[in-house]
């Protein structure tokens, strides 16, 4: 699935954005990112 590439650098991007805008959402972002790029890597591929 091609469109599967670009969810990384996507969630990267809208992750450092909502950090920067409210920085007690971080450990939240961190977590989901995580969560996703692992879901991403499992079954993306």
């Amino acid at each position: 699935m091609p469109y599967l590439q670009h969810i990384g650098p996507l969630t990267a991007l809208i992750a450092g954005v909502l950090i920067l805008i409210m920085p007690r959402l971080l450990n939240y972002i961190i977590a989901l990112y995580l969560i996703i790029t692992g879901l991403v890597g499992l079954f993306g591929r």
